[in-house]
């Protein structure tokens, strides 16, 4: 269906305020006290999580690390914080076990906490911590493109425009899904509105209002623009899930098909799903089933995985691979048995299982970072005392590679340490691959009170270490995708304390052979102070122009969250 025309946003030429259509918080449902009845209760039982209000209440925001491009941390979700390793051990509840050895080895880092050397175990870092870090200054309007523009030099970009929140957000905050680039439109997807821009000048070119939050969506669209996002059914009630689906034309903006779909008999963890797109289907994951459904005209194809198993973490595109928890003996047996984790790639249309990967006891699957070839990150213990690992997998699943990193510790950045919604397993910068190269990013670290790290690559096949390249003073390096036999990476501007003058951020490239980063695109340094103030972006290149856009949008003041830059767009 279409919608009414929207009033054109405000704001200079290059400078978009507002983020698609204006829409008001409901009675009940967020700001206002929470009714007795609502109040979050204690739940029994072994796997009882922390009480939590309702979706639709205010909830204790998780604080993400101040410096937060490590290893992906706790995943809040609509249902009060539940992370993806509370996911999975609710899956492991579910299916009432523990996890069994399989037959992978991986990424190391081995002999700092007193395992083996020759264990394949990498301890994750925590973020460090800067000597004599204090309160920050208060915040001022970053500058829009036109000012940015005025201090441009010979040889930098262009900054196209800034486009700013321009909406009072209820609660503390919503989660930016997306972005999405079909053509010569970006789209995203807010809080109850789906809204596509041009790529061109950020000029609004539709708007969708919702009916109800969004609280799911894929990585990435169908080939031809489609997308589908999940809605929850009433945000103003303590049992509102994620079990409608709605389809969007991300060229024009016009909704397609639209679904509910079952809940399983118990256990189904409606509040927290995850959803890829592969072709021509959308497949969808949760604690008590997993669906499939044709995007084109919203065919219900397939809804389980054989066996007692149930996916909770999907990666799509080119291939769909699905982490999974599988019990080994029948529910309701006395002694449960067994949850044994598994990656397997899936055949969309049919849910086929073509090939099942196995880590070692205890290693959860964590991040894809390649689906083709398959590049994987695996967790052990806790987001932050636990232990990160990278398994390089061949075509049929079977181990490759287990490239030993020495003090080079991988980390990538990943936007489920920002949004509550929508975690899936692709979201991550900092590592990527081709068939020859794993390329990664090294763990922050600050040199002379500014952060900076490394890229590291490595030989797919031995997993040998090939080169390590330095980022420039003051800046930071993180891979984004390998294109034309090179790395794309996401150069940060230099740190407000770095005393690096005249230097903005931009697009780089390394080649299998390292050497010195090779400018891409060079962001403008008078865009440093806007580009600054995305915490964690995702970050794309496309057709000659890199976009930035801010995947949780909060402020500690109404006026700040309005004013706050959510998107920023560079390139000639």
């Amino acid at each position: 269906m279409s919608q009414p025309p929207q009033p054109p946003p405000q704001g200079g030429p290059g400078e978009q305020e507002g983020f698609g259509a204006p829409y008001e918080p409901q009675p009940g449902a967020y700001g206002a006290p929470v009714p007795p009845q609502y109040q979050p209760q204690p739940q029994p039982g072994p796997y009882a999580s922390p009480p939590m209000a309702p979706y639709g209440y205010p909830q204790p925001q998780p604080q993400p690390p101040t410096v937060s491009y490590g290893h992906p941390g706790p995943r809040p979700s609509p249902s009060g914080g539940r992370s993806r390793g509370r996911v999975a051990g609710l899956v492991a509840a579910v299916l009432a076990g523990v996890l069994v050895i399989g037959a992978g080895v991986w990424f190391a880092v081995g002999g700092d906490d007193g395992t083996d050397d020759k264990q394949p175990l990498a301890k994750e870092s925590a973020a460090p911590k800067q000597p004599g870090a204090g309160p920050g200054p208060k915040a001022t309007r970053a500058p829009g493109a036109a000012e940015i523009n005025k201090g441009r030099k010979e040889g930098e970009a262009k900054a196209r425009w800034v486009q700013r929140n321009g909406v009072d957000l209820p609660g503390g905050g919503a989660s930016a899904l997306g972005p999405w680039v079909v053509g010569d439109v970006v789209a995203k997807a807010m809080y109850r509105t789906a809204s596509g821009y041009s790529l061109d000048d950020g000029s609004r070119k539709w708007s969708l209002r919702l009916p109800s939050d969004v609280c799911a969506a894929p990585t990435r669209p169908t080939a031809d623009g489609k997308i589908v996002i999940g809605l929850l059914t009433d945000t103003s009630t303590e049992d509102a899930v994620c079990d409608k689906l709605q389809m969007i034309d991300l060229t024009t903006g016009e909704a397609g098909w639209s679904a509910t779909f079952e809940r399983a008999p118990t256990q189904d963890g409606l509040a927290n799903i995850v959803m890829a797109i592969s072709g021509d289907v959308l497949t969808i994951g949760r604690v008590g089933r997993t669906d499939a459904y044709r995007v084109s005209d919203g065919k219900h194809l397939w809804d389980e995985l054989p066996g007692p198993c149930q996916s909770y973490g999907l990666a799509g595109g080119a291939v769909l691979l699905a982490a999974v928890g599988c019990r080994d003996q029948p529910a309701g047996e006395s002694e449960a048995g067994d949850v044994i984790e598994e990656l397997r790639r899936i055949d969309p249309p049919t849910g086929r299982t073509l090939w099942t990967y196995k880590p070692e006891k205890g290693w959860l699957i964590d991040e894809v970072h390649s689906v083709d070839p398959p590049v994987i990150s695996l967790r052990k213990g806790g987001a932050v005392e636990g232990k990160w690992a990278i398994a390089v997998l061949n075509a049929d699943g079977t181990l490759r590679s287990r490239p030993i990193a020495g003090d080079d510790v991988p980390e990538a950045r990943c936007t489920g340490m920002r949004r509550n919604v929508g975690a899936n397993l692709d979201t991550c910068v900092g590592v990527t691959a081709d068939a020859d190269t794993l390329y990664t990013a090294t763990k922050h670290r600050f040199e002379d009170g500014v952060l900076t790290n490394d890229v590291v690559a490595f030989d797919m096949s031995t997993g040998k270490k090939k080169w390590k390249v330095p980022a420039p003073a003051g800046q930071t390096l993180m891979p984004l995708r390998v294109e034309g036999g090179k790395a794309l990476i996401y150069l940060s501007p230099p740190g407000a304390k770095s005393g690096t003058k005249g230097v903005g951020g931009g697009i780089v490239a390394l080649g299998p052979d390292g050497g010195a980063p090779q400018q891409v695109l060079r962001h403008p340094a008078s865009a440093a102070v806007t580009e600054r103030t995305f915490t964690d972006p995702l970050v794309l290149y496309t057709g000659g122009r890199s976009l930035l856009m801010l995947t949780y949008v909060s402020g500690a003041s109404d006026e700040e969250e309005t004013e706050l830059p959510t998107m920023i767009a560079f390139g000639d």
